[in-house]
């Protein structure tokens, strides 16, 4: 995910353990021969991000069974506070008794992301059923930091936590989920298995009873031409590092004598595409490395360093108010160190048309020469989403969601993708397109930020947890009302009460702004609650203190965070490493 998002400390669950189910028998066929596990890697890579490229048709009839109501920002909070304390009251109550919550089902979570995360954490060790988790990378990343890693300002495994320690309960698979068959209820999976120096891509099949699709998103490119083959990204630690390596080689390069002085602005010409956070925030962190490290081991080169933004629309950082926008933009565009440093060349309206070796094309605009291009713009659907949207095909509920969800998993009020057998496949995160209000005439859905994916999968492992007293196949989840007046529980005191039933509250998500940093020890804060006016907006040293803080606090682990503060303490007083391995 993308975006630098805050929420609420007190909504994200403890770590916690879970129940865990025998391991399948991972064995099926092997799929390719590979002379090396990073080849083999690369290849089930390249069939993920290739998936985006084939999409189902879409319509645009689909309705829900019913609107669900929607809570006031009070509310929403009240409901939120009375389901987490409900909610640890009641693992506390059942670990006490050594009973086992839910109703038994094998979970399979697809993805280690913040939906993933934040799911595993919060069903928590007396959830009665078996927890596999699949994906191919076996640790949390804390994406918001991607870009200050990718410059040295934090180092990688400071914002990673693996997923064991998570949930040290739960089983987990290094593999790639490539399909969801809901027939057969299995998800068919890849991975690289190595003997000695040679590798293979194995299938095989996991089964579920009930599976959380938490995948999140690849990179899209728009099928820009040259993208895949001279940009590098920002969505995974290798990309942070391709990064890093990069920018080192970038400036010993140009020190070289070879090169002529043409030769040497080419190859200290930075260009980033896409205005959203991880753009400005790259741009900001390549600005303090310019002025710090730059400055002190490569003085005669540093002086001829350019930074590009390209933005195709017209702002900077859309999902900001105006006004911190033109904050942003002025802190970018700003010389440092008395005009030494040139500021970012912000261009708004520049629509990449293609990027070759050398030179990335702007339609009618003069191409820009570059040498190093960070493709900052995009989400596009993973493998795993793309096939099972085929499978379930164009016709019925999921293919008249596709006008809304364009490419990602299409879900009703209570996060179950749609056309699916209900109650068993629920999709959170950025591959899952949530509706903010079904009554609306336009769906218009979630943004896709770590705070919708953490929110959703700690609304996901409650309604989990509901069970046996709820269906989660009936159209609406419910229960039948008891005889009493007073049967329900703390986190059923804003459930709907329809013919005798208490109907499960669906997902609402609570917003809580969102925060960018732009260099210089300066940051944007827009914090709220709720969609209306109560908030804050702030920017500069203020805002970056805020910045600080609220990374600090989500970091999942005291691990984490100690790292965390020791790589900002070590950069401050040494600087930041340029040895390049």
């Amino acid at each position: 995910m993308r975006s630098s998002s805050v929420y609420l400390a007190v909504l994200v669950c403890g770590v916690a353990d879970a129940f865990v189910a025998p391991r399948p028998a991972p064995v099926a066929q092997v799929l390719r021969r590979s002379s090396s596990e990073e080849s083999a890697r690369e290849e089930i890579a390249l069939r993920n991000e290739e998936s985006s490229d084939s999409l189902p048709p879409v319509s645009s009839s689909y309705q829900p069974v019913a609107a669900p109501s929607q809570l006031a920002l009070a509310g929403l909070v009240a409901e939120r506070c009375l389901g987490f304390a409900a909610d640890r009251l009641g693992d506390a109550n059942y670990r006490r008794r050594g009973a086992r919550r839910g109703r038994g089902e094998r979970v399979v979570v697809l993805g280690s992301g913040w939906g993933a995360a934040a799911l595993v954490s919060a069903l928590g060790e007396s959830y009665g059923g078996g927890v596999t988790v699949v994906s191919p990378r076996n640790y949390f990343l804390f994406t918001p930091m991607l870009a200050g890693a990718s410059v040295g300002t934090v180092e990688y495994r400071s914002i990673c936590e693996p997923l064991r320690s998570i949930n040290g309960a739960v089983d987990y698979l290094e593999a790639t989920a490539t399909r969801i068959d809901v027939e057969r209820k299995v998800v068919v999976c890849e991975a690289v298995v190595c003997e000695g120096s040679q590798c293979s891509i194995d299938e095989f099949e996991v089964p579920y009873d009930v599976v959380v699709c938490a995948t999140g998103a690849t990179t899209n490119t728009f099928g820009v031409p040259g993208v895949r083959e001279h940009c590098l990204f920002l969505k995974q630690i290798a990309d942070a590092d391709a990064l890093r390596q990069g920018l080192g080689n970038c400036f010993e390069r140009a020190n070289l004598p070879t090169l002529s002085d043409a030769e040497r602005r080419r190859a200290l010409s930075f260009a980033v595409v896409g205005a959203g956070p991880t753009g400005v925030e790259f741009c900001g962190e390549l600005l303090d490395f310019l002025e710090s490290e730059a400055l002190a081991f490569y003085p005669k080169l540093v002086g001829e360093a350019s930074v590009t933004l390209l933005e195709a629309t017209t702002t900077v950082l859309g999902a900001f108010d105006a006004s911190l926008r033109d904050v942003a933009v002025g802190e970018l565009e700003k010389s440092r160190n008395g005009g030494e440093i040139k500021g970012v060349d912000i261009r708004l309206g520049a629509a990449v048309t293609e990027v070759n070796g050398t030179h990335v094309l702007l339609g009618g605009d003069d191409p820009l020469p570059y040498g190093l291009c960070v493709w900052a713009t995009g989400n596009g659907p993973t493998r795993v989403v793309t096939d099972t949207l085929k499978a379930l095909g164009a016709d019925g509920a999921q293919g008249d969601a596709q006008a809304w969800a364009r490419g990602r998993f299409g879900v009703d009020a209570w996060l179950r993708v749609l056309g699916a057998p209900p109650g068993e496949v629920f999709a959170i995160g950025d591959c899952a397109a949530d509706v903010v209000d079904f009554a609306a005439e336009t769906k218009a859905t979630l943004p896709a930020t770590a705070q919708v994916a953490a929110q959703q999968g700690e609304y996901l492992a409650r309604l989990l947890k509901l069970g046996p007293d709820y269906d989660l196949a009936k159209p609406e989840p419910s229960r039948p009302r008891g005889a009493a007046d007073d049967d329900r529980r703390l986190d059923e005191l804003f459930c709907d009460e329809r013919a005798g039933h208490l109907v499960a509250r669906p997902f609402q998500f609570l917003n809580l702004g969102i925060l960018a940093y732009v260099g210089d020890g300066k940051a944007l804060a827009q914090v709220a609650l709720g969609d209306g006016d109560l908030g804050v907006k702030a920017a500069g040293r203020a805002a970056f203190g805020l910045w600080r803080s609220v990374y600090i606090s989500k970091q999942v682990s005291p691990r984490n965070r100690l790292l965390v503060i020791g790589d900002w303490v070590r950069t401050r007083v040494f600087g930041r490493d340029i040895t390049r391995f």
